[in-house]
């Protein structure tokens, strides 16, 4: 059920150790940034990680942001239940992550940057960084 005082945004990959966490570090940027008080964030995966990619806490390392000491967490559809929007990775096309939670799901169709090069996660992390922004507009 949406909220009409705040808005709950959701990202969701299978691990959360690449390409959710650096979305929900991006998003907590540009909460900051933008003072967006009123939207509330999480980050979680259907089957998480121990921890988060190295070579992805590198490259956001490069532009400032510190995620190597985040853990991957579980997220369950109750858990999202309640959640505007629900923002998938890319998981959605092999069926793992189950859409129809709690308000609109979207599916960014993301390469995995797991065993990737730093060029190549730097690339995935600029396309992340750019979706942020474009999300925050819309709800702007």
């Amino acid at each position: 059920m949406r909220s009409t005082n705040s808005t709950k945004i959701a990202f969701v990959c299978v691990q959360n150790a690449g390409r959710s966490q650096m979305a929900f570090a991006f998003e907590e940027r540009e909460r900051t940034r933008r003072n967006a008080t009123h939207i509330t964030l999480l980050t979680g995966g259907t089957n998480p990680a121990v921890h988060v990619h190295e070579t992805v806490a590198q490259v956001m390392a490069e532009v400032g942001l510190d995620i190597a000491d985040r853990d991957p967490r579980e997220v369950t559809p109750d858990d999202l239940a309640e959640y505007d929007y629900v923002i998938t990775m890319g998981c959605a096309a092999n069926d793992v992550c189950p859409f129809g939670w709690g308000g609109e799901s979207r599916d960014w169709a993301l390469d995995d940057p797991h065993g990737k090069l730093p060029e190549e996660v730097r690339e995935i992390r600029d396309e992340i960084e750019r979706r942020v922004g474009e999300l925050f507009d819309e709800l702007a």
